[in-house]
């Protein structure tokens, strides 16, 4: 009897901690730039890019070599690119959680030693940070999706094909180069691209909260002889899990458009 119930108890407790709520950011007090670069540095992060958000702030995207490190293995370079939201309007400073987006891009090969040691970092670089309200189930987040019929993680869309170094040459010579905003070599012949969508494409947040610009700019990884996107269908969906339906369809253009954009910079 004493077996069962031990039994019982370890599968709840299991339960319940695959349950457990996961933040989709990490929330502090306000801090402007230069500070925020510093820390980060600090701490053992590489600055690879700040993107200006027009009426908002700035992002700024880091990485680490444990970072790099699980973006080389197949189809999860996109977990490479952490974001740091200077806040400007709303006076706050927003940082994408490792161990959500680790869950969520990761999947069957997440391994928490390492995204929790992430956390740690950025927790020790900035004190009395707080979880966001936007979050999701642990357990839900490998398999996430918005709603029935809408994609996964898995479901990329790819947006060109040919060898990494052709398709990079395309979008650094494309409009002048303005799409272009950095690259990140994950092998001889694999790259993390960061995109710069047309203006146009990029003022989506205005319509559901500059707060939400923190997924600018777009990512698109260059492997295995093609240049794939997360689906934004999937990327604005994990990233916004408080947005309700209505809010969605505010913004219910926006997935193809992005998708469009990033095609015409690789013809």
């Amino acid at each position: 009897m004493k077996k069962i119930i031990a039994l019982v108890l370890f599968f709840a407790t299991l339960s319940f901690a695959t349950d457990k709520m996961v933040p989709t950011y990490l929330i502090g007090e306000y801090e402007n730039v230069p500070s925020v670069l510093g820390k980060l540095k600090n701490n053992g992060f590489k600055i690879i890019s700040m993107y200006q958000i027009p009426e908002g702030g700035m992002n700024i995207l880091f990485s680490d070599d444990a970072l790099i490190n699980e973006a080389k293995k197949k189809n999860r370079g996109f977990i490479e690119v952490l974001r740091a939201y200077v806040d400007d309007k709303y006076k706050e400073l927003r940082i994408t959680n490792p161990v959500y987006f680790g869950k969520a891009f990761m999947q069957k090969e997440y391994d928490d030693g390492v995204f929790t040691k992430e956390k740690k970092k950025i927790m020790g670089a900035f004190k009395n940070l707080k979880g966001s309200k936007d979050a999701l189930k642990s357990g839900d987040l490998a398999g996430y999706h918005f709603m029935f019929g809408m994609p996964y993680y898995e479901d990329s869309i790819t947006v060109a094909k040919g060898d990494a170094n052709t398709l990079l040459n395309k979008v650094k010579n494309y409009n002048g180069g303005s799409s272009y905003i950095f690259d990140i070599k994950l092998s001889d012949n694999s790259y993390i691209l960061g995109f710069n969508l047309d203006k146009k494409v990029s003022e989506f947040p205005k319509k559901i909260g500059m707060k939400n610009a923190l997924v600018l700019p777009y990512l698109v990884l260059l492997e295995d002889g093609k240049a794939k996107i997360l689906s934004a269908k999937y990327y604005l969906a994990i990233s916004y899990p408080k947005l309700s339906l209505g809010q969605f369809m505010k913004i219910s253009s926006t997935p193809g458009e992005i998708e469009d954009n990033i095609k015409k910079a690789f013809k």
